[in-house]
């Protein structure tokens, strides 16, 4: 039996006072603003928000903290852990910096470092009774359970009616075996807080534990009187009438725990072994296929691991009861592999072999469990899983395995109980706990530049230079989600080009004979057409407007970046229409499947990129945007080394560029270095991407 839930809450204020009472007005009011967005759950802007005041004043530990709060909500435990070290090496004396970090090396399984953190923030708050439970709890997790009820101890002399630090001192009785000590602690809990269904289920779980079922049946039944979602007072409860032989009630709470946990596999274990024993065994064979399917989304859990043998053997003794031989015999296989020796499997899949006339697979099978046998009887056997297996229904860990320390940190959690669904509770897709909707390893897009941009542009020195001298109708705008355009500003676009046209059609058809002095305003006439093109998606007729505007002389070196640039990313989007059209003789169905093949067209297409690309950073070396690109179309060919070095000069350039970092990150993590890719997708993240935190806890 694993922790609880503590019904103490780190408040945002607790031992978080600021760190420098002379600090500007404005500065506290970004905090404050900080502040407010981490209490409504807004993770990821108040990330912002500290960002701005860690750039004004650096020197403050506060904003630090509070932004290591955000990011452990977000699951980032090595960022917040960063922001933890430097908020301690501006300000040691804060005990709730301590605890953070404690509370972080608790989730990272680093139980010496956590016990240190917590001890020392109980030098500076040593009566504080969410330091001590923490210290008590990692005590425990490190089997150092006398200490751990020292520590409960001394909080129950301040506080002798507590039920949740009598509840705490209950689950390190189970810990350490003694049923007896649990008993008594979780009968003091329903005495001081009779109304909270988890204190019922725990003593309903410990009575159930020593065989006392009568009792166990009456504290379950007080729990699911008083509301209980844990679908483990179901499981158990539905146990005990199945050891009553009340099938019917049995069944009853059975449905009702697989209502309240469908993604259980324990859930759906019990009632088909009930289903196999009342015969019905086509629905036993699908409730034991569900459990399996449940196992195979979360295989790496404890309960997972003890139920996985069982499932099999179960599911192959129904298939045999359907005459289903093949099915048995491949569960057989299956629960071989994991119990090498259980002597039923053999046996019983000589049967099914036998069925399908297989005699020789029979007679292998014998032969293997005349030999498990022989060995065991002559004492040669070594494997402790030998002989047994239990096939029975069995008891769900009460509800003190499902501990939440996030709300620890999350006030607003505690006083909603369990929270709604992120897609009910959030109209934006930027709040809560964004860790928890799935993303894919897809990298972020390149940069494009645009009249229109679906988000607030990218800033570069550079473009807005060029844009300042108003060489074209609009302003570029360097976006990665350019804006869809409506049917109206697509026939604004059709007649720019043909305004253009008229103009261009004037032109020499060999523009070596147009004077250098002219030779910029000829430059920026081609290139408004050619973006004009490119609005409209015609992008051959883009990169050929380019292409002539580049053959100008005496263009100074922005424009031509620009230029060169707007074509790399135009091929780019051509290549993208020939391949999902099939168009050129390329059959692959997108660009980013695309990988080292022959194919000339795609190789010289690519070669063009990065050959505009190129061009690109010889006259302005510090337009991070061309870097960026250049490693995206490099990630795209599985050129990872070389799509790093050119991620990180683009971070060299712009030590803020969230993407440049969170596509860094993809591909370390794509070349297996995991704790870097973390490290840039925490640092993304933090820049806003808040897609990366789902990545991270997925790698966690």
């Amino acid at each position: 039996m694993k922790r609880t839930i503590y019904n103490i809450v780190l408040l945002f204020g607790l031992a978080l006072a600021p760190c420098a009472a002379h600090a500007q007005l404005n500065t506290d009011r970004i905090t404050s603003i900080g502040r407010n967005a981490l209490y409504f759950e807004d993770y990821v802007l108040s990330i912002q928000y500290f960002n701005q005041v860690i750039k004004l004043k650096p020197y403050l530990a506060e904003p630090y903290q509070l932004r290591a709060i955000a990011k452990i909500q977000l699951s980032d435990y090595q960022g917040a852990l960063r922001d933890c070290n430097a908020a301690i090496e501006r300000n040691p004396f804060q005990p709730g910096t301590y605890y953070t970090r404690g509370y972080i090396y608790r989730q990272l399984g680093e139980y010496d470092k956590a016990e240190a953190d917590f001890t020392e923030a109980l030098v500076f708050a040593p009566e504080n009774k969410t330091y001590m439970l923490l210290r008590a709890d990692t005590r425990a997790q490190m089997k150092r359970y006398e200490d751990a009820r020292t520590d409960i101890d001394f909080l129950l002399r301040r506080e002798p009616e507590s039920a949740s630090l009598h509840f705490e001192r209950g689950v390190i009785c189970i810990q350490q075996k003694d049923t007896a000590c649990a008993i008594s602690e979780f009968t003091a809990t329903v005495q001081y807080d009779s109304q909270n269904p988890q204190n019922w289920s725990a003593l309903g779980g410990v009575t159930m534990m020593t065989g006392d079922d009568d009792a166990a049946f009456t504290h379950l039944t007080q729990a699911i009187n008083l509301d209980s979602k844990y679908a483990g007072d179901f499981i158990n409860r539905g146990i005990i009438y199945y050891r009553k032989h009340n099938y019917r009630a049995a069944l009853t709470d059975y449905d009702k725990a697989i209502e309240l946990a469908p993604q259980e596999p324990q859930c759906y274990f019990n009632r088909g072994v009930l289903r196999q024993e009342l015969g019905d065994y086509n629905r036993a064979h699908d409730d034991l296929s569900k459990a399996l399917e449940q196992i195979e989304l979360s295989p790496s859990t404890t309960a997972s691991a003890d139920l996985l043998g069982p499932i099999l053997y179960q599911r192959a003794m129904v298939s045999m009861q359907l005459q289903q031989w093949k099915d048995a015999i491949t569960d057989f296989d299956s629960l071989n592999v994991l119990y090498p020796t259980f002597l039923p499997a053999y046996y019983i899949a000589s049967r099914a072999h036998t069925a399908l006339g297989e005699k020789k697979a029979a007679q292998a099978c014998l032969q293997r469990a005349y030999q498990i046998e022989d060995d065991h009887n002559s004492g040669r056997d070594t494997l402790t899983t030998a002989s047994t297996l239990n096939t029975d229904v069995q008891m769900a860990r009460t509800e003190t395995g499902r501990r939440d320390y996030r709300k620890l940190f999350s006030q607003r959690a505690a006083q909603n109980g369990e929270a709604d669904s992120q897609e009910q509770k959030y109209s934006s897709a930027s709040r809560g706990r964004v860790q928890d909707r799935y993303q894919d390893l897809v990298n972020e897009p390149s940069i494009s530049l645009s009249y229109y941009a679906q988000s607030t542009p990218k800033y570069n020195y550079a473009l807005d230079a060029f844009n300042r001298r108003r060489l074209l109708p609009d302003v570029l705008k360097a976006t990665t989600h350019e804006l869809p355009l409506s049917a109206e500003m697509v026939s604004h676009h059709f007649a720019q080009i043909a305004n253009l046209s008229n103009t261009i059609d004037a032109l020499p058809d060999d523009l070596r004979s147009v004077p250098e002095r002219e030779a910029e305003n000829v430059a920026r006439i081609l290139f408004a057409r050619a973006i004009e093109f490119a609005i409209v998606q015609d992008y051959a007729s883009a990169i050929e407007d380019c292409t002539r505007a580049l053959t100008l002389s005496g263009l100074n070196n922005t424009m031509q970046a620009i230029m060169y640039f707007c074509q790399a990313n135009w091929r780019y989007r051509l290549l993208e229409y020939q391949l999902s059209n099939n168009v050129s003789g390329l059959t692959s169905n997108s660009v980013s499947s695309l990988t080292s093949n022959n194919d000339a067209v795609y190789a010289s297409a690519f070669r063009l990129m990065l050959m505009d690309y190129d061009q690109v950073i010889l006259r302005l070396p510090d337009f991070a945007y061309a870097y960026y690109n250049k490693a995206n179309i490099l990630c795209r060919q599985k050129d990872y080394e070389a799509a790093i070095r050119h991620y990180d000069d683009a971070i060299r350039v712009d030590a803020d560029f969230a993407e440049a970092y969170f596509n860094r990150g993809l591909t370390y993590i794509y070349i297996g270095k995991h704790q870097e890719g973390l490290q840039d997708l925490s640092r993304a993240g933090e820049l806003g991407i808040y897609q990366a935190y789902n990545i991270i806890t997925r790698l966690q």
